[in-house]
Formats: structure tokens, sequence, C-alpha cells
């Protein structure tokens, strides 16, 4: 009786992304584990998981459960640790987190800085890894940071054009598609912590953040940005469809033009994802693809000329 056959592991098509990102044609939307890329090779500072974010909080914050399920899910610790002391004292520990340690920028942001020719890219991290990968090869960059629980701001995003240390405060409605696609712009949806001042931190991360954030989306994401979206593909890089915030988001960026998106295949690089996760995926013409980020990066830089950082 002959073996059974071995099932045919489709990769993804590195050639097509590699031109996509090149032009401008492809969005890449990075989620939590694009930070921790090269997390298992010994690396001396890498930030914390999502999981891990949330045990740190739990238990400066004293969480009443013990519960592993309760105890990872950082927005429901988040909430709690702003019940347990303030705002203030949640933003101050995110940003001695964020800001606390040497935090290196990885291949995956080194790829992208490398490849970025007026791309745009979004993120829903607040570490600033990805800007230190275009400032360590002096690519220009404009940064757009949605300014979630900054009250002060908070029907703007701000717009830092590259080199400012000062942003410009744009309301939703004064952005331009013409303003998109003229310039590599980093955009941080879900806030960001600043290495200069906590001035411009800013955090969507308690249930509260999230349920405000998605009730705010015409201001977290401007009708020009929206337009942007829908004549591009988007190639998710470590973004899970695990957590409910996470659908409602990718849903919402994707909400118009809903007959130019359906021709439109984006993709995502995702590592043992679930079957729960492919299904999502699939339902929004998504190819999906499991394999680490590592071994995406390694390989679509083989396929075509991306400068090597050496």
């Amino acid at each position: 009786m002959g073996s059974a056959a071995q099932p045919v592991i489709i990769e993804p098509p590195y050639g097509i992304i590699l031109d996509e990102l090149r032009a401008g044609n492809a969005i890449p939307f990075l989620g939590s584990a694009a930070s921790r890329v090269g997390c298992g090779d010994g690396a001396p500072a890498i930030l914390p998981s999502g999981t891990q974010l949330s045990d740190m909080l739990a238990d400066a914050a004293n969480f009443p459960s013990t519960d592993e399920h309760d105890r990872s899910d950082l927005a429901k610790v988040s909430s709690y640790y702003v019940d347990a002391s303030n705002r203030g004292a949640l933003r101050r520990k995110l940003r001695n987190i964020f800001t606390g340690s040497t935090y290196q920028c990885n291949d995956l942001h080194r790829f992208l800085a490398e490849v970025a020719n007026n791309l745009l890219v979004v993120t829903t991290n607040y570490d600033t890894l990805l800007e230190q990968a275009f400032l360590a090869i002096n690519k220009p960059y404009d940064l757009v940071v949605y300014p979630a629980d900054n009250q002060e701001y908070a029907n703007c995003v701000l717009w830092w054009p590259h080199g400012d240390t000062e942003p410009r405060k744009c309301k939703p409605n004064e952005f331009d598609i013409q303003d998109l696609g003229r310039s590599n712009l980093i955009y941080k949806i879900h806030g960001s912590v600043n290495a200069e001042t906590e001035r411009w931190d800013s955090f969507v991360i308690t249930e509260e953040d999230y349920v405000k954030f998605l009730s705010h989306m015409n201001n977290a994401v401007p009708a020009a940005f929206r337009e942007y979206f829908s004549k591009r593909a988007f190639l998710f890089l470590g973004y899970s469809l695990r957590d409910w915030n996470m659908r409602v988001l990718l849903k919402e960026v994707r909400v118009s033009e809903e007959e130019t998106i359906s021709e439109i295949t984006s993709w995502a690089i995702l590592y043992k994802p679930s079957a729960f996760e492919r299904k999502l995926w699939e339902r929004r013409k998504v190819d999906m693809f499991d394999l680490k980020l590592e071994e995406f990066v390694a390989k679509i830089r083989a396929k075509g000329g991306a400068v090597s950082h050496g």
C-alpha cells in the first residue's frame, strides 16, 4: 500500500507582493507579532507579547482572577488597571514598558523601510520600531497618529511631516486623497508612544477605549484614507482576528467601494492559525499563508532585490 500523499504547501506570491509594495499598491498592516520577529533568537530586548503585557498589568494591579483566559485579555486587564488606579497611571506604566528598554527594530521593520517608496504602512502597535528602521537608513517618512485617549485632540489626527518635532492637528475632513501616496507614511491607528515627550502618547487598550474608538471611526480613519485603502491590497503581518475589535476594525477600514474591494486580493501571513481564523480571512477575500514572519521576510528578500541591511 502506497504512502499517503503529502499535503501541498502553497507559498505566498512573493514576487507579486514585492512589486506591489514597491509600487505603493499594497498596504502593510502590522499587528502585535510584527514587533517580535526574531524573538526566538535570544535577542537581549524584545517587546512583550500581548499576553505578556496583560500579565504584567495584571500583576501590578493585583487582578482578582487567576483564570488564564481572563488574565490574557489585555483589554479587560487594562480596564481593571484603570479602575484600580487611574488613566494617568496606566499611561505611565505603558510608557515605561515601551520606552524603558533598548528595543531595536527587526528584519521585518528593516525590510519595509528598504522597499518603501511612497508606501503607506498601517500599524496597531504603540512602539516606535518601524520609525527606527526608517531613520537607520535615512529614509524620510511622515507619521500620522490617532490620539485615541488624548482629550485635547480627540477629534483630530496628528500628522508629523518628516523631521518636524510638532504635529499638525488635522480634522478628518481636511485630508484629501491627494495627500496620500506622495511620501512614505506610517499610520498608527491605535496610538503610539513618543520617544521625546509623553505629551503625544496615546493608547487604545482598554475595553472602553475600543468601544469609543470604534464609535469614532470617521475620526480615526478619515474618508481620504478609506478611499485610498479601497483601491489597494492589504498585507497583514502578525495580525490576528481572534479579538472582536480587530475584526470590526478590518470591516470598518474596508467598508467603502465594495465592488472595487471584491476584485482585490489581500494577503495575511500568520503562523499556525486556527480553523476559525482561516475562515474569517477567507470570508474577507484575504489569502492566508501559514508561516513565520521570519521565514516570510527571508523568502521575499531572496525573491527580489530588497536592499540587504548588512
